[in-house]
């Protein structure tokens, strides 16, 4: 069973590499209208330059799994400040296609808790579409789409979550067919277990991302064993390896908090199911400490006894 292991967003230790520089639109505002566009493209460029460095680190560590930050591209689906972010840096887009193609990075994007399809309101639903379709633009630009996903949650419970569940079916058409093929859904840690997040997504031919932390939090009745193996399952029309999001508590007392580092002993009960179906999958780090949370455990796992290292960041488990 083959592992391989990623982070999100931010490479720490890179010296100002952060790839989520922002302009506000209060800022925005206050600039005159003649250096507006000029000043978003200023950041969006810092933004994909520090994204380079970003892959660049990740090529030279052999990692092969890595999440985009979603705020590449500021103000991008602000109705009062939308913009044309692909023309003027199509080769800069197509460069970071390029280093993700070469050297098999698997990449993903993850928008914001309020893209969701689930709300009663129409604008909601909208703004969810229109912030799926941003996403997508960026993908495509850099010609990565097949081998990507745009992971989302399926959203609030409004009070009763089985008319809610029928509502997100229904909101959910509103996203353009060559848009929702590229998009996941994981389980939360409040509303939607496992089994309600599973169903939702065969109902869709959308493929599952298993949130191990969120399942743990939000477990009631439902056993991970009885799951694993559908979930995995739903990965199979598009020909991808199934992905897991791994994240440990910061405290008992704060048991839904992501902390700094992975805990193995918390991670172990999971990797001993998986080990039954003896089935291949990617292993996202959301872990405050990123890429160094990554590395670390990537070492504590190579050392168990039977695993053996495939490179920087995979083992064979």
């Amino acid at each position: 069973m083959k592992i391989r292991f990623g982070y999100v967003a931010n490479a720490l230790g890179l010296w100002d590499a952060s790839p989520s520089k922002t302009l506000t639109f209060a800022r925005y505002s206050k600039l005159p209208k003649s250096e507006r566009l000029d000043t978003l493209k200023s950041v969006t460029a810092k933004n994909l330059h520090h994204t380079k460095r970003i892959l660049c680190y990740n090529i030279a560590h052999e990692i092969e799994l890595y999440r985009f930050s979603s705020m590449l591209v500021p103000l991008a689906t602000h109705p009062e400040a939308r913009w044309d972010f692909v023309t003027p840096f199509k080769k800069e887009w197509k460069e970071l296609g390029r280093l993700v193609k070469k050297y098999n990075i698997r990449t993903s994007f993850h928008p914001g808790q309020y893209t969701l399809f689930t709300s009663p309101r129409e604008e909601v639903t909208m703004n969810a579409v229109e912030d799926m379709q941003y996403h997508y633009q960026m993908l495509e630009a850099m010609g990565i789409l097949d081998t990507s996903i745009m992971n989302i949650h399926v959203g609030g419970a409004y009070g009763n979550k089985e008319k809610t569940l029928e509502r997100f079916h229904e909101n959910l058409k509103q996203l353009p067919n060559e848009v929702q093929y590229y998009m996941t859904l994981e389980n939360d840690d409040k509303t939607y277990n496992i089994e309600e997040t599973l169903k939702a997504c065969e109902k869709e031919k959308i493929p599952m991302i298993l949130d191990y932390h969120h399942y743990m939090a939000n477990k009631g009745e439902v056993e991970l064993e009885d799951y694993l193996e559908r979930i995995f399952n739903t990965w199979k029309h598009r020909d991808l390896v199934p992905k897991v999001h791994i994240s440990s508590p910061k405290g008992a007392d704060a048991f839904r908090s992501h902390a700094d580092y992975v805990d193995l002993v918390f991670v172990q009960p999971f990797l001993k199911i998986a080990k039954e179906l003896n089935q291949d999958f990617d292993m996202m780090i959301e872990a405050k400490q990123k890429n160094l949370a990554m590395h670390q455990l990537v070492e504590e796992i190579a050392k168990i006894r039977g695993v053996k290292r495939l490179s920087g960041a995979s083992v064979e488990y």
